[in-house]
Formats: C-alpha cells, structure tokens, sequence
C-alpha cells in the first residue's frame, strides 16, 4: 500500500504535509502544558505563602488576646508575678524566630515568583 502512496508525489505531499502540522501541533501543546504547569506552580507557592502568613499572623494575635484575657482573669499572686516576668523560655524564641525567617523567605520566593510572572506577561503583551 505504500508503495502506491509513494508513487503518487500528491498524496507523498499530502502526507509530509499532515505529519509536519501533527508534529507542529504536538509541539504546540506541549509548550502550553509547560506554561499552564508553570504558571499553577507559582499559583501555588504564592498562595501557600500568604495562607502561611494569614495563620501566622493570626496565631500571633490570638496569642496576645489570649495573654490579656488571662491577666483579667488570673489572681494576683506572687506566683503568677514571677511566671510573667520570666517571659518565653529559649526554645520558644527560636521556634518564633524559624517561623519569622521561614515566613521571610516564602515571602521573598513568592515576590520572585510574582515578578517573574508579570515580566513575562509583560513582555508577551509587548510583543503582541
């Protein structure tokens, strides 16, 4: 059968014809799937820093209602004087700091991140 394909040069056109605007299209998609992948990658990191955030920040602000509310509630004893004047033990600054530094960092990754995204948005509108 190929044989009669290949002898007739307008079908042997026809053909080369289909299997470059296959190839063309193929090559087409995957370019759009590496850019739809990239772009929900960087959806997603963005928006896992700014939940980060939100559950930091919220924690660090229920923690100071907390603390007032336990003052109003607590009695005055020298005991509860001494427990506050102590303030938060070594670990407990450390852990807030990782959590400050770990924050930083997400943040500046989702800044980068965002960044780069609207360059190239820009420069596609450019260019169209």
């Amino acid at each position: 059968m190929e044989l009669l394909e290949t002898q007739d040069p307008e079908k042997k056109r026809l053909i080369e014809s289909s299997n470059r605007h296959r190839q063309e299209m193929e090559r087409e998609l995957k370019d759009i799937s590496e850019r739809s992948e990239k772009i929900l990658k960087n959806a997603l990191v963005i928006g896992g820093a700014l939940a980060l955030t939100y559950i930091i920040v919220n924690q660090l602000s229920s923690k100071s209602k907390k603390k007032k509310s336990k003052k109003v509630e607590e009695p005055t004893t020298e005991l509860a004087h001494q427990s506050e004047d102590e303030g938060p033990s070594m670990l407990s600054k450390m852990g807030d700091k990782a959590v400050n530094i770990a924050t930083l960092f997400l943040l500046d990754l989702a800044k980068e991140k965002l960044a780069d995204y609207l360059s190239q948005r820009k420069s596609k509108d450019e260019n169209s």
